[in-house]
């Protein structure tokens, strides 16, 4: 299966022959808390985001996922915590993913419910690390340290 699957993706890197480019969201509430989704297809909690639209900003394409998948108005972003571009970052395509952290307000609620199936906040000490969706393990590692990452 891992090699059948590897073969689909070299497939798809011949067709494509670039990667497509998401943003993914540090999104803290007043109080400090993160917020994650849990995503409907692995079960798994990870960080609000997702692919920038042709003619979008990497800030518009945070605001429009954002709101979509959490309910939440971004507010303001106040740094990049890094760019990960490893090719197994996500299992289903080689992606790259601009992760922002951003101030956010508003009441949890997904309009995303095809991807989305509950949306939760968590205090720093409370995040669910260990066994997030794609490389958002790393993510919330580096950005809990402070680093700024160009992967």
């Amino acid at each position: 299966m891992q090699r059948a699957w590897h073969f689909i993706k070299s497939v798809m890197g011949v067709i494509f022959r670039h990667p497509i480019t998401g943003t993914t969201i540090i999104a803290r509430l007043s109080d400090q808390r993160i917020v994650l989704i849990k995503r409907r297809d692995t079960g798994q909690w990870g960080l609000p985001g997702g692919l920038i639209d042709w003619g979008e900003d990497i800030t518009t394409a945070a605001k429009r996922e954002l709101a979509e998948e959490t309910g939440l108005e971004l507010l303001k972003i106040d740094r990049l915590v890094g760019v990960y571009s490893s090719f197994e970052r996500d299992p289903r395509v080689h992606s790259i993913s601009i992760l922002i952290e951003a101030q956010a307000q508003g009441n949890l609620l997904s309009k995303d419910v095809n991807e989305v199936l509950e949306v939760q906040a968590f205090l720093p000490q409370d995040l669910p690390l260990g066994n997030l969706s794609h490389d958002h393990d790393q993510q919330l590692q580096d950005y809990l340290q402070g680093l700024t990452v160009l992967n």
